[in-house]
């Protein structure tokens, strides 16, 4: 996911509202699984596979720290965010980063049944069936899921919990087009993309860049957005893309602060996150009012994030208390100016930069995390083999 790392924001609420919840964690036990699969809102099987797990133990005496919470590299919270999860609890959180979202599933492999932590924050629907498949996490399902949309629960055996969430889209430089509603403008400039058939189009000819989905996070949710909206198509797609002169790029940063405008490169058009326009506002300099990108939300393919306790957790007690405290408001609303994705609780405020400036996708595309893990390395081979040729 976006991350844009930001040094002023702070906790807005005491320690001591969280109080609540933590205690109703405290008594909970993993709970039963679920029976049914919960599907995704865009119209996808939406569901992983439940696979044998043993019913995680219950939790009988006080819990105990300190508690282990491993992350991708990109994890960032404001100061003293865990702090407060300690100051409820009188647990002591122990953050270790692990990498990228892949490696950091892969160690956990690896390590699987003596895990080097006790709850892992970062897996997402790209990677979460090869996460369960390797029987990674134990069931746990937490009092707060209550506030979290069905479409966020993937995993109907609740080995994993939705914490956040965000969509990767093409967003475009707004002052190199027109209005998309007006065509092509009164101007003559060409109006803005509004969907991914557009990007085809000889008009917008040498002025996408995207990323590679084999290095790239950002380039694999787009490669997945193609795949759920082409089916088949999608190679005929990607070899429009290339006869009309997408440009790619190893990574995130080498597109958006390279090959597009933003970046002072020439490309109008990129592959980033609905999240970038607030965060152009929030870092320009000098200070704008309002976005200069927008999003083409027919394009977004959408990213969640879960966090799971990893199974053989000398901490089970702790490990449930900390997942709690991810749903939680302090926790979900330190989420959006850290790591510029969205709260999975339904309830937690957005910045108002988020309100002013973020427009989601209505149905944005999904696919199976079992269809990702089953064929993500033919699909990223077949991409080489048709783009980079």
């Amino acid at each position: 996911m976006l991350r844009f790392r930001s040094v002023s924001s702070s906790v807005g609420l005491a320690a001591v509202l969280l109080t609540g919840v933590l205690l109703v964690g405290a008594s909970a036990c993993g709970g039963d699984a679920a029976t049914t699969a919960v599907p995704l809102s865009s119209g996808g099987s939406g569901t992983a596979e439940a696979s044998s797990t043993a019913e995680a133990p219950a939790t009988t005496a006080a819990p105990t720290g300190p508690v282990t919470l491993i992350t991708h590299d990109s994890f960032w919270v404001s100061e003293g965010t865990l702090a407060a999860f300690t100051e409820a609890t009188g647990i002591e959180v122990v953050h270790q980063t692990a990498g990228d979202t892949g490696q950091m599933v892969s160690s956990a492999i690896l390590t699987a049944g003596d895990p080097l932590g006790d709850v892992m924050f970062g897996v997402d629907n790209t990677f979460l069936q090869r996460a369960l498949d390797a029987d990674l996490f134990e069931a746990y399902e937490s009092p707060a899921l209550s506030g979290v949309p069905d479409e966020l629960q993937l995993d109907p055996s609740h080995r994993v919990t939705p914490i956040d969430f965000g969509d990767v889209c093409v967003n475009y430089w707004i002052d190199r087009f027109g209005d998309p509603s007006d065509g092509n403008a009164s101007d003559g400039r060409l109006a803005a993309p509004t969907s991914l058939d557009d990007l085809t189009d000889p008009a917008y000819a040498d002025l996408l860049v995207v990323q590679n989905p084999e290095t790239s996070s950002p380039g694999l949710a787009f490669l997945l957005a193609t795949i759920a909206e082409y089916g088949d198509g999608w190679e005929d797609y990607w070899a429009a893309l290339r006869d009309n002169g997408v440009v790619v790029t190893a990574g995130w940063e080498d597109a958006y602060y390279g090959e597009f405008v933003s970046g002072g490169g020439d490309r109008p058009i990129v592959v980033s996150y609905a999240s970038s326009p607030p965060a152009e506002v929030i870092y320009a300099d000098p200070p704008v009012d309002t976005p200069p990108t927008g999003v083409v939300t027919d394009t977004c393919f959408r990213q969640i994030e879960f966090a799971g306790i990893l199974a053989g957790t000398e901490h089970r007690g702790a490990a449930e208390l900390l997942v709690d405290f991810l749903l939680s408001p302090t926790f979900q609303e330190d989420i959006p100016l850290n790591m510029f994705v969205f709260p999975a609780l339904a309830a937690a405020e957005l910045p108002q930069t988020f309100v002013d400036f973020v427009e989601l996708a209505d149905d944005p595309h999904v696919l199976d995390p079992a269809d990702i893990e089953a064929h993500r390395n033919d699909w990223t081979e077949r991409w080489t083999e048709i783009v980079l040729r």
